[in-house]
């Protein structure tokens, strides 16, 4: 099925020596909100399209322009010198990938990356953790999210660890992010996981600022400023802890659930 999943090019760009960072939706929505605020803060260029067959059959309508379901971005060179940044390229999507097409997804995604000779593939994820076991009279932010690290090679695993990013040494890691994972270490390309603990039941824009900083220190050295995905998660916080409130000696309603991030 892999031939089955195509790259399309919108606009040739030489993107060799980039970093790809995979933005299809993950736990938490991390992957998707950490590619959004990517791609709206360095104003990055949509360069092309992956499509199938086999991919929902929508348009996702932006300021009047019919957009794809996974769409590439690419920047130009970003940081404070010619020795100290980096090329990005965003692979971004609003779809969960079936069963089915995780594996030919990866695999043209990282096709895509030999092809055009990138040097590494980055894949934001969230941990699932359950914060509802904190006292909920506890009132203290998560701050402090511990960020982990796994890579498909040695030279991966060091980047890593020496931008103190704790090694994930056992668990398990699925879809398209785990696939890259495999299919990397398999053809000895750098294809790296950074992992944020997050909530798996809503939009956790706190852990993608936390791994938007860890990507920032990993790749791009240009102090990016997380501050509004903090605010976003202090929102989604906060309309929880009203729903949770109203909630208590009555059956949860759908109309109570917070507005999404995106």
């Amino acid at each position: 099925m892999t031939e089955d999943v195509k790259i399309y090019e919108l606009k040739r760009t030489d993107v060799k020596g980039a970093t790809v960072i995979d933005g299809f939706p993950s736990v938490g929505l991390v992957s998707s909100i950490a590619a959004n605020y990517l791609i709206n803060t360095l104003k990055l260029t949509q360069i092309g399209i992956m499509d199938s067959v086999y991919f929902p059959t929508v348009s996702l309508i932006r300021d009047g322009v019919p957009q794809n379901p996974v769409r590439i971005y690419a920047s130009e060179k970003v940081g404070e010198s010619e020795d100290n940044r980096d090329q990005i390229v965003v692979f971004i999507s609003e779809f969960q990938p079936p069963p089915n097409l995780v594996k030919p997804i990866a695999s043209t995604l990282l096709d895509w990356a030999e092809d055009q000779k990138c040097k590494m593939v980055v894949s934001p994820e969230g941990l699932v953790i359950d914060r509802e076991d904190a006292d909920e009279s506890e009132d203290e932010e998560v701050t402090d999210l511990e960020i982990y690290g796994v890579a498909s090679t040695k030279q991966g695993r060091k980047i890593l660890m020496e931008c103190g990013v704790t090694e994930f040494t056992e668990g398990v890691i699925t879809g398209v992010a785990g696939v890259l994972l495999n299919e990397g270490r398999r053809r000895d390309f750098n294809v790296a996981t950074v992992l944020a603990e997050a909530h798996p039941d809503y939009p956790d824009a706190r852990a993608a600022a936390r791994i938007i900083e860890t990507i920032d220190k990993v790749l791009l050295h240009i102090e990016l400023d997380a501050k509004p995905l903090y605010d976003e998660a202090e929102r989604i916080e906060s309309q929880l802890k009203l729903i949770h409130k109203q909630s208590k000696g009555k059956p949860q309603s759908s109309v109570d659930r917070p507005s999404m991030y995106g």
